[in-house]
């Protein structure tokens, strides 16, 4: 078919790449002329595994970038509005630019088009897609609204669209929801997942995926609900990392426990020190916007919020009662990044905590294996220094601070990392190494919902003092 694709970001050029790779026709339309130009150029502009292939494989061909909205509207027969959706100043989504798209496509419109909403919208987006449509002149027979929310994590992004473990399609006309089924087949079939050049299968990957059809109103409260599900099952997992600090448990024994339930599961009971990212954080607030303008007030959703705020500053009093005094002292901090996988910095626990230790004094050396450069953008006159290599940033560092759960940081080199601090003091935000690892390896460490392991050698010299 021939599609396309309004807005380049994350969602927009992962679906464009991957519709693409699964057989179709893709126009991918972005209103700035420098992101246009990049990947006309060849540029990936966002670090997401297995897209650079994709978009080597049919840029030019299946896939064209183009700034003209007016000539792909007319030219495909299915649109995809992968526009931003921001946070307002009151908490709910800022639908501008998802109205934009619609007026343009209600004036331009020449046959027939099924309006895809791909950005996360509140409930109901979709009749007001349908109402704005209108009121630019676009006739109510020429058209469908149809909600197809995406679910894709980065870092992962290209995987969880070509493997999904479930494909939405929230419709109102069983034309429209037949053509979107078309659209997927490849993946609702597992046809795609068995040629040759398909993009590898992820360990869990349920082939063929199942597609649920709803109405419009249920996909998009899906989406939401989803993302606030996850973040409340993070935040749910910190607390009770502090109540096992505060009674000497350990969290990740209560976390093999509790996993092992198949009503609950492993996926997001990873303790730390708060999500971040595009998603949860706005999605949360614009979710919790929506259920009291429909009447109910929805707390919980303040708790998911408020104990998540809450685990940055805890962790700060970690690093604090690691080192007392924070001023003057120098900290390596390995990540920025708001996970592993990704360049993203928005809404990252990494970058709040960096302005939290600089409030307080303290001289940031930091790394990231691909966020530095938008990092710096964050940091503009110089507050942190950026290193170029992993252990350069661990120099004469009072501590070392794990801010992001690269796997690169689950490796580390100990003993040359030991070497270069002047104190062997590690603070672990994800909880990537066994408390018995590092104190064997002489660091004292402190980390999430464990009890603190002092260094070994620290303790032989204690005892031999006394």
């Amino acid at each position: 078919m021939n599609i396309a694709i309004i807005g380049s970001g994350y969602v927009g050029l992962v679906a464009a790449a991957a519709f693409a790779e699964i057989g179709h026709n893709v126009t991918c339309v972005d209103n700035d002329a420098s992101k246009v130009e990049a990947l006309n150029r060849g540029e990936t502009l966002i670090h997401e595994r297995f897209l650079p292939e994709l978009l080597a494989r049919h840029r030019g061909e299946r896939l064209v970038f183009t700034q003209n909205i007016q000539e792909a509207i007319r030219s495909s027969s299915v649109i995809f509005i992968a526009v931003g959706t921001p946070s307002s100043e009151n908490g709910e989504a800022d639908l501008s630019l998802v109205e934009n798209v619609a007026c343009a496509i209600a004036r331009n419109i020449n046959s027939h088009k099924i309006i895809v909403e791909k950005s996360t919208v509140p409930v109901c987006t979709s009749q007001w897609i349908c109402r704005v449509m209108m009121q630019n002149g676009a006739p109510g027979d020429m058209f469908d609204v149809v909600c197809n929310p995406e679910f894709l994590r980065e870092g992962t992004a290209v995987t969880d669209f070509l493997y999904p473990h479930r494909i939405v399609i929230g419709a109102d006309s069983t034309q429209a929801a037949d053509t979107l089924r078309k659209i997927y087949m490849p993946l609702a079939d597992g046809s795609y997942a068995k040629l040759s050049k398909a993009i590898p299968q992820p360990d869990n990957a349920i082939v063929p995926t199942r597609l649920i059809v709803t109405s419009a109103e249920s996909a998009e409260v899906i989406k939401h609900a989803s993302n606030a599900f996850l973040a409340m099952k993070i935040s749910f997992i910190n607390a009770v990392a502090n109540v096992c600090e505060n009674v000497g448990a350990d969290v990740e024994e209560v976390c093999r426990g509790i996993g092992s339930d198949a009503r609950i599961g492993t996926e997001f009971l990873k303790p730390g020190i708060g999500y971040g990212g595009s998603c949860f954080p706005k999605d949360l607030t614009a979710f919790r916007s929506v259920s009291c303008d429909s009447g109910y007030d929805f707390r919980l959703l303040d708790e998911v919020r408020r104990i998540n705020e809450d685990q940055r500053h805890r962790f700060l009093r970690k690093v604090r009662q690691a080192l007392w005094n924070l001023r003057g002292k120098r900290l390596a901090v390995l990540g920025l990044s708001y996970k592993g996988g990704t360049d993203d910095i928005r809404e990252s626990p990494a970058i709040a905590m960096i302005h939290l230790l600089l409030k307080e004094g303290c001289d940031i050396v930091a790394y990231d294996p691909a966020a530095m450069e938008r990092a710096k953008e964050e940091f503009p006159n110089g507050e942190v220094e950026f290193s170029a290599y992993l252990y350069d940033t661990a120099v004469n560092a009072d501590a070392v601070l794990i801010l992001t759960d690269w796997e690169e940081f689950a490796s580390l080199d100990l003993p040359r990392l030991r070497k270069a601090m002047k104190n062997p003091i590690i603070v672990d935000g994800r909880n990537l190494y066994r408390p018995e690892t590092m104190n064997n390896s002489g660091f004292t460490y402190y980390s999430i919902g464990r009890r603190q392991r002092v260094a070994r050698r620290l303790v032989q010299r204690s005892n031999t003092a006394a």
